[in-house]
């Protein structure tokens, strides 16, 4: 017994060594790479990468996603709530004339954007406790399945760093990397943050009018459409079971697609118009739905149709509320 023990230590012990060597020689590449394709001095990158402390907790977060593993109307029940609605209520009149400014500049409507903050960060009161930098590190040099993604989201935090401020090697996110009150990964910071205060900066943390410039962008520049359509339910009068759904964010049928199938929609709407099908548990049982082009804008910011849909039916609650 002893003995067998013994080996197990050992074992264990060399598995982590190796996991530990592995990671080294992760973070070697990596600094091999970007000095080669960039003019970043290579003692900052070292120095930069000696930082990161890799942590079980983001690997353990990664691999069990909501998206994956709840059901509509699970998933449904973590966003749509009092609170939340409620929330969103307040926060729009808080920041009423800051938003406005940034729906007559984008066009896109203050339900979206507060339905955007409220699931994301619950209006800016959860924006992430993990160090950007350690998240990232962590999933690039540590989690082999999306190493590419996040080593290139890195070589972005990195490049943050450089040109915006130094401070950003302490900022915070969530276990993906995803930063401040919109949830901007490095990638999209870069391309799609706007100053929209005027001062020089681009801080998604604490300016409401950079945040809501920034969201507004980020959807306008991912094709989103001023008052296109963006889902609705689908009629099952006959009450059919699809055998096959896809429950993609890709517009891969149509209206008269979907009306061939046997189901209806609410109004009429030309058979051309292009949609996803979705077939969903919702609280009631099996729900079918039509997602059209501006649900697949929302999903641009989250690749997830229960995402989309969560969007969907929170901004749907604040406009009834806003403009009534």
């Amino acid at each position: 017994m002893i003995l067998r023990y013994t080996v197990l230590i050992f074992i264990l012990a060399f598995q982590h060594l190796s996991f530990g060597q592995d990671i080294e020689e992760q973070k070697r590449l990596f600094i091999e790479n970007i000095t080669m394709n960039t003019d970043y001095d290579r003692e900052f990158i070292e120095q930069l990468l000696s930082e990161i402390e890799i942590q079980q907790s983001i690997l353990d977060a990664i691999s069990r996603p909501a998206e994956r593993v709840l059901t509509w109307d699970d998933y449904r029940g973590i966003f749509i709530t009092d609170q939340r609605i409620n929330a969103g209520i307040n926060f729009y009149n808080e920041h009423r004339s800051e938003i406005t400014n940034a729906v007559n500049q984008h066009g896109v409507p203050a339900e979206i954007l507060i339905a955007i903050l409220g699931v994301e960060t619950n209006f800016g009161t959860r924006m992430g406790s993990y160090r950007v930098i350690d998240a990232l590190g962590t999933l690039a040099f540590a989690y082999p399945p999306r190493s590419a993604f996040f080593s290139s989201e890195l070589e972005r935090f990195i490049e943050l760093i450089q040109t915006e401020s130094d401070t950003f090697r302490e900022a915070r996110g969530s276990y993906a990397g995803a930063m401040g009150a919109g949830q901007f990964i490095s990638s999209s910071y870069l391309s799609y943050a706007v100053d929209g205060d005027g001062d020089g900066v681009r801080d998604l943390w604490e300016s409401w009018p950079d945040i809501f410039a920034s969201i507004s962008n980020y959807f306008r520049r991912n094709g989103w459409e001023p008052g296109a359509l963006i889902a609705t339910r689908l009629i099952n009068e006959n009450n059919i079971e699809l055998a096959e759904h896809t429950n993609t964010v890709n517009l891969n049928n149509t209206v008269l697609g979907v009306k061939e199938l046997g189901l209806g929609f609410p109004v009429s709407y030309p058979d051309d118009i292009p949609l996803t099908l979705l077939k969903l548990e919702g609280p009631s049982g099996t729900e079918y739905w039509a997602g059209f082009h501006n649900f697949r804008s929302i999903t641009r910011y989250n690749i997830s149709v229960l995402y989309g849909m969560a969007i969907y039916e929170l901004s749907e609650i604040y406009k009834s509320k806003i403009y009534n």
